[in-house]
């Protein structure tokens, strides 16, 4: 199991101490996404006029939603990739079809071809 991690963030105006698995990097890159989240949506004039507590919660709605999109766009890509490799599959099935194929004729027109040089 991995260590457990202490570092501080900052979030808005305030330090916090954040402890996790994570990475020092990580738990920096999560902080920073929470900024911005906030410093794009401090921009608009209805968000600021919103008490704290209703800017907090409009601020967790929207990254429930940022999560909720960039799962279902995995979803999506999975069931796409799943389908390349289904895909793929198939194709090399027929190849190896077609290579089967291939060599049957060849044995074939060898021994016709070994047929044929006797008869002459």
């Amino acid at each position: 199991m991995a260590g457990k991690n202490n570092t501080e963030v900052t979030i808005g105006d305030k330090v916090i101490r954040l402890g996790g698995s994570e990475s020092e990097e990580y738990m920096q890159r999560v902080a920073a996404y929470i900024n911005g989240k906030y410093d794009e949506y401090s921009k608009i004039e209805s968000f600021r006029r919103q008490p704290s507590d209703m800017k907090s919660v409009l601020m967790q709605i929207n990254i429930a939603d940022d999560y909720f999109k960039a799962k279902n766009q995995l979803l999506e890509l999975q069931e796409e990739l799943e389908a390349k490799d289904k895909e793929l599959y198939d194709i090399k099935h027929e190849l190896i079809s077609a290579q089967i194929k291939l060599e049957n004729k060849g044995r074939i027109n060898k021994s016709y071809r070994e047929d044929n040089s006797g008869k002459r």
